[in-house]
């Protein structure tokens, strides 16, 4: 479960700039609240980094060559091409933006990877969920679609996969990758008007092969816990019954809990985390990525309690002692209270959105089926170091690397000597072993 020493790319170091809100040390305060709470226990660590062939998959050469040579000592050597590429004010040139990319992506690659080779039930990257980036394109703070790469690798074994985003901004740069294809339904729940990205309209429904295939239900201000599980539960199980995906991938961005720095909704933790529990109860395998959060304190809560929702591992309000600790106080607790921000949503509106997004998926015909061809390969070459463990000699004391995909026993309560060591790192992939079999998606983080 451990790595010894350091690993390059720790996601935690990239730095946006000085006032920008996306914070990627809120990646590194998620890993420390994992690890202090014991969750790791139940996990299993694989890290992954994407190539410059695995992103083209997708994005385009020239967008992916751009990212890969800019800096900012050479500027203005690309004038024309940031203009082009929309790199600028709110997604800015920093040192190792491609490398901050290959592990977003990298994550989610690896990810899907486990669900399709059935070494886990649930698969989780906090690093990934930048679901604004487009083909050639960055936007909203993000400069890679992760989540674009890791449904083209779930449909080359999944016939139909459901995407499901809860983050407070509409999903436009997934949605607009799937707008025409029937083996790929996105639905977004989102704060809709003068609002970025200003998409996301209730009568935006896909088009040709894809018409009906996109759902967006848009909201207004000061949602609570209870209004947003009396739209998200019939509407899901609604498109479960309808779409009958084979894999579900949900975008888990913590923007829209009550608070965040850039949002307008009132969810608490309980709130946003039974949007993965309900998920969780159709037994499809399922993909949980990250996304937008400002707030940082509690985006690192949102996560590490979601990831408990997902190992089926009830955590403690009271927070463990961690390497950031100052961060949450005054109350040092795990659980956020709701503000006293007024519901917008009337019961009236909700249920007329409600029921036309029903009346769009009785227009479906049937859910499609994919003639039989030749499995690509997978995107990552990820070898089962379970094996090695198998095979290995029981007498001779094996590095850290080979623990990534070992997990302790429930009744081994005792501490290893793993957790003696100094200068360990998480990292990777993670898997759990209870039922249902968890993979989580992890990266480099300092503790």
């Amino acid at each position: 479960m451990f790595f010894q020493g350091r690993i390059s790319g720790d996601v935690g170091n990239y730095y946006y700039g000085q006032g920008h809100p996306m914070k990627p040390h809120r990646i590194r305060m998620t890993h420390n609240l994992l690890l202090n709470y014991g969750l790791y226990r139940n996990l299993f660590l694989n890290s992954s980094r994407s190539t410059f062939e695995e992103m083209t998959k997708y994005h385009s050469d020239d967008y992916m060559m751009f990212l890969k040579n800019i800096r900012p000592d050479n500027i203005s050597d690309y004038t024309k091409q940031m203009q082009r590429f929309n790199v600028g004010e709110d997604c800015p040139v920093f040192d190792g933006v491609f490398e901050f990319c290959q592990l977003s992506c990298g994550g989610s690659l690896a990810a899907a990877t486990k669900l399709n080779r059935k070494h886990a039930d649930i698969a989780i990257n906090w690093m990934g969920g930048l679901h604004h980036a487009k083909k050639s394109e960055a936007s909203g703070f993000c400069y890679s679609n992760d989540i674009v790469l890791a449904i083209l690798e779930l449909l080359k074994h999944h016939q139909r996969v459901l995407y499901v985003d809860i983050d407070i901004h509409h999903g436009d740069g997934v949605e607009e990758a799937f707008y025409t294809t029937d083996r790929v339904m996105t639905v977004s729940f989102h704060k809709y008007g003068e609002y970025f990205p200003g998409t996301g309209d209730l009568k935006d429904i896909g088009a040709e092969k894809g018409k009906y295939y996109a759902l967006n239900f848009p909201l207004r201000d000061g949602i609570d816990d209870e209004t947003y599980e009396s739209i998200f539960t019939p509407v899901i199980r609604k498109v479960m019954e309808c779409f009958q995906p084979s894999a579900v991938v949900l975008q888990c961005g913590a923007d829209s809990l009550t608070g965040d720095r850039l949002g307008c909704f009132n969810l608490t933790l309980r709130g946003h985390g039974k949007c993965v529990a309900f998920l969780k109860k159709f037994g499809v395998p399922l993909m949980m990525v990250g996304g937008g959060g400002y707030t940082i304190r509690n985006v690192s809560r949102c996560w590490t309690y979601e990831t408990s929702v997902a190992v089926e591992t009830e955590i403690a309000n009271e927070l463990p002692y961690n390497d950031y600790f100052e961060y949450f106080g005054p109350d040092f607790k795990l659980h956020i209270e709701r503000s006293n921000m007024t519901n917008q949503n009337t019961r009236d509106y909700l249920e007329k959105t409600m029921t036309r997004l029903f009346e769009n998926l009785r227009e479906l015909p049937y859910a499609p089926s994919v003639q039989m061809q030749p499995i690509p390969p997978d995107a990552l070459n990820m070898p089962d170091k379970s094996l090695l463990l198998d095979h290995s000699n029981p007498d001779v004391s094996h590095s850290f690397t080979r623990f990534d995909s070992h997990i302790e026993h429930e009744g081994e309560f005792y501490d290893t000597t793993k957790e003696g060591a100094k200068d360990v790192q998480v990292s990777g992939v993670l898997s759990c072993n209870l039922t249902p079999f968890i993979a989580l998606t992890l990266h480099p983080s300092s503790i």
